[in-house]
């Protein structure tokens, strides 16, 4: 997933089938002259459909595809019989993905399970043929009901990435060299802040053929739950991973103080945020011998356990996604 594919906001329009009107058919045939009413019912309208998929990671597959109608039911017919209902809309999305009604602003539903089904907007309802109406003070009803409309509108979806660990650090922290080094993904890196621009995820290799998801999010400056910066529009992707990986780079002036102001932008955006598994990562420690790791190692944030690591020289790695592992699986 390059980073131009990746869009994690959009909106859409959704417009659902009309119902099928009733029919107001009077039975005929040979030696049969009155056979009374036999219209029969209306289909229903086709729906739009949110159907989650685990292979899917962004919402860029609806960038150009804006507008999303279902069909229109049948019209019943002779011999009560019911118009055909109209074919469902499907339109797959990532899990984690958010609609909104676009004028209120009000959550409608999530997607989180692979394969769940959420209705966007209703088909109209069929209307019921002639037949329906027959009594005994009315035997010939030449009337029936006209299907129902169907429902459109405006919706906005956003999507909060479902990943196992997310990436914490300040820019140019090492955290897409850290994706790079350990998944398949290929992230823009470069010496210079903010870098990344859009969040990026990789599969983990792990053990025993196992794997979890990794994130990495767009660097934190101080005041991003504020706005600053790349302000908040990243910080709701951390909300669904299940642990937080802090990263901080060795030449620091202050490890603790940085990891102070992440934790402080992850308070002000959401409170819950802190209940989550945290673990401290040191990168680029290729550049200290064992007797700094010992003396940094003394100034690191008590209550959160950290390890030293380095992609480069491809230090520390293997041991890093044990801890990883452990934290998930705590």
């Amino acid at each position: 997933m390059t980073e131009g594919n990746f869009i994690d906001y959009i909106k859409i329009y959704a417009a659902s089938g009309d119902g099928g009107g009733g029919s107001t058919h009077l039975h005929r045939e040979k030696f049969i002259t009155k056979g009374g009413p036999d219209g029969g019912d209306g289909g229903r309208g086709g729906h739009v459909i949110l159907k989650g998929d685990k292979g899917m990671w962004t919402l860029h597959h609806l960038r150009f595809l804006k507008h999303s109608r279902a069909d229109h039911g049948g019209n019943g017919s002779k011999s009560r019989s019911t118009g055909k209902d109209g074919a469902d809309k499907y339109i797959p999305v990532p899990l984690g993905t958010i609609v909104r009604d676009s004028e209120t602003q009000e959550i409608l539903f999530e997607i989180t399970e692979d394969g769940e089904e959420k209705i966007l907007v209703e088909g109209g309802m069929g209307g019921l043929g002639n037949w329906n109406f027959k009594s005994s003070t009315n035997q010939t009803p030449r009337y029936a009901q006209p299907g129902m409309p169907g429902i459109d509108g405006w919706f906005q979806m956003e999507l909060k990435l479902l990943a196992d660990v997310g990436l914490v650090g300040f820019p140019n922290a090492g955290k897409s060299t850290l994706l790079a080094a350990i998944t398949a993904a290929k992230p823009k890196i470069a010496d210079y802040a903010f870098t990344t621009l859009k969040p990026n995820l990789g599969i983990v290799d792990y053990r025993n053929h196992q794997s979890f998801v990794m994130a990495d999010i767009p660097g934190i400056i101080e005041g991003a739950s504020e706005g600053k910066g790349l302000g908040h529009r990243f910080l709701r992707h951390i909300e669904r991973n299940s642990a937080l990986l802090f990263l901080i780079p060795a030449d620091s002036d202050d490890i603790k103080a940085e990891y102070k102001v992440l934790l402080n932008e992850l308070k002000k955006h959401n409170p819950e945020l802190l209940d989550k598994e945290r673990f401290l990562a040191i990168s680029k420690c290729d550049m200290l011998d064992d007797e700094l790791k010992e003396e940094l190692a003394k100034e690191l944030p008590e209550g959160v356990p950290s390890l030293f690591f380095s992609s480069v020289a491809q230090i520390g790695l293997m041991e890093l996604k044990d801890k990883i592992w452990a934290l998930l699986n705590n």
